[in-house]
């Protein structure tokens, strides 16, 4: 098999691994009911298994693209899909609310870790142009339909056989991506020097991130305008004020903010929230 096959068989991979994170972001809706008989949820606890899988994987996307740059995109992509695998396990033998909402959490941060380093490794797979977006074009596919396919195959597993297969089900595909990442991926190239890891802008933008969700999730219960929820609300605001003085401040920020300075980037982050708009 030439270099040229196992380039897009890698992208094969890393798609199916990108598939198998968006799944769980909606696979798990159609169970949900299934899921608060078992264990016993309320209705307002009940979100939190999906508020802490979203909640991890939006806030360690950028700590897991970091630490790729540092530690090798390849590493931390086995890294990931291995923690997710992991928790996908222990997810579907969960016997208890709060076992299952941290496996959830848990779940999150490997997604994203091997989400973060997916695009990286792509571009270090294809790396003429005309190739390059047909593998993103076949990438970006996947991901948009995964949503979809997550709430039908929820449906099915949970109807056919019960809530926990929802979660079982990555594990051989989890292992499958596992070992074919180790034959097919780019060897990891670590970047030299003494960079340090942003550990503190990891820590106050996820925290920032589950006040403010904290506080709406239960807004309905404690009432908006009630000093509770308007305290949590404040309090993220503050936490996330923090995150920002410190990315000026650091030497290596997780999110260096003068790439807002750049014209080309301020508009494609402005022009495509109206884009996605518009079309809904």
């Amino acid at each position: 098999m030439t270099d040229h096959d196992n380039r897009w068989l890698a992208l094969y991979v890393l798609c199916a691994a990108s598939l198998m994170i968006v799944l769980d972001t909606t696979i798990v809706n159609v169970a949900l009911p299934s899921i608060r008989t078992d264990l016993g949820f309320s209705q307002t606890s009940l979100a939190w298994i999906v508020n802490a899988y979203t909640l991890t994987f939006g806030g360690f996307l950028l700590l897991g693209g970091r630490l790729g740059d540092l530690y090798g995109h390849r590493n931390l992509f086995l890294a990931g899909i291995t923690l997710f695998t992991l928790a996908s396990a222990a997810c579907g033998l969960a016997g208890s609310q709060g076992f299952l909402v941290a496996a959830r959490a848990v779940q999150g941060l490997g997604g994203a870790v091997a989400s973060a380093v997916s695009l990286s490794l792509m571009m270090t797979l294809f790396t003429e142009p005309a190739d390059r977006a047909k593998a993103m074009g076949v990438f970006g596919f996947v991901a948009s339909g995964g949503g979809s396919i997550g709430v039908l195959l929820g449906g099915v597993l949970t109807d056919r056989l019960n809530w926990h297969w929802i979660f079982l089900v990555n594990i051989p595909i989890g292992i499958a991506v596992i070992l074919l990442s180790l034959r097919l991926l780019p060897p990891a190239h670590v970047r030299a020097g003494s960079a340090r890891l942003d550990v503190a802008g990891a820590v106050t933008v996820t925290g920032a991130l589950i006040l403010a969700v904290y506080a709406v999730v239960n807004g309905n219960q404690n009432g908006w305008t009630s000093g509770r929820t308007l305290g949590l609300l404040g309090a993220a605001v503050a936490v996330f004020v923090v995150f920002i003085l410190i990315e000026m401040t650091i030497s290596s920020p997780l999110m260096p903010l003068r790439l807002f300075r750049l014209r080309n980037l301020s508009t494609a982050s402005t022009e495509t929230p109206r884009k996605n708009n518009s079309s809904v």
